[in-house]
């Protein structure tokens, strides 16, 4: 006997998406469905990242880590830090490193690739929009992914600018929110296509990964992030556009 129960279309609408605008609405809504999204998709994590990134996430990475250097016998904060690749190629490259994360099950992955991987890291299990750590703790703070999913990006910011030392640097690797209205609507449609496909094979939900769409479209893309750190008392901003400008990679010096 066939179920009644109706199966949602892996293929959405790449503008509306009614459950996730209603949990995103708020920060309080944003920062729940992050915290159950990540729990989620822990185990798949690194393999969405490549699947998304056409293999190249993990380059991207360690160009951000050769961007942050020198870095022997500095102490280097990575925030979600999500399994660790970040944390780890800076560790390779002389720091110190805590890699923090609000999600447990991807701090023990990353602890899981210490057995492989050399380089001094620490990880834990942290909100990035409340550090536990005293002012001027860090030389260098950097994060992939990060500031697009806090629920308070001025908040998130602020945080790492209180951590940094004077003349610090903070790097962020993240997807961007193209200005052109029909490349952006492109880029979002295929990510909601590909995400809600992906979503439903893996966890039997598209709205799994249509969250990333989601999320671009209430960030402030690659220009307005530059912008805050500006604001927010950041100096010597730079924005590298990062697969033709659909990615972005920050670096900003605290002042």
């Amino acid at each position: 006997m066939k179920s009644s129960r109706p199966v949602p279309p892996p293929f959405p609408d790449a503008d509306h998406t009614p459950p996730l605008d209603q949990a995103l609405s708020t920060a309080e809504g944003k920062s729940r469905y992050v915290r159950r999204l990540f729990a989620t998709i822990a185990d798949r994590y690194d393999f969405i990242t490549v699947v998304l990134s056409y293999g190249q996430d993990r380059r991207w990475k360690r160009r951000l880590a050769v961007l942050a250097e020198p870095l022997a016998g500095r102490r280097a904060l990575d925030l979600a830090t999500g399994t660790g690749d970040i944390a780890y190629a800076l560790a390779l490259r002389g720091a110190r490193v805590v890699g923090l994360d609000i999600t447990h099950r991807m701090i023990e992955l990353a602890r899981a690739k210490a057995r492989d991987q050399s380089g001094r890291c620490t990880f834990l299990v942290a909100d990035m929009i409340a550090l536990p750590f005293p002012d001027c703790s860090f030389d260098v703070v950097t994060t992939g992914y990060g500031l697009r999913n806090v629920p308070d990006l001025t908040q998130a910011v602020d945080e790492i600018a209180r951590v940094l030392a004077p003349g610090g640097m903070v790097l962020s690797l993240d997807f961007n929110r193209p200005e052109n209205g029909l490349v952006r609507r492109a880029y979002l449609l295929y990510l909601a296509i590909i995400g809600g496909a992906l979503g439903w094979i893996l966890h039997r939900d598209p709205d799994t990964y249509r969250y990333i769409p989601a999320s671009i479209r209430r960030y402030p893309g690659a220009h307005g992030v530059a912008r805050l750190l500006e604001s927010r008392g950041f100096a010597d901003v730079r924005c590298l556009r990062v697969m033709g400008g659909l990615m972005a990679i920050h670096c900003a010096k605290r002042s």
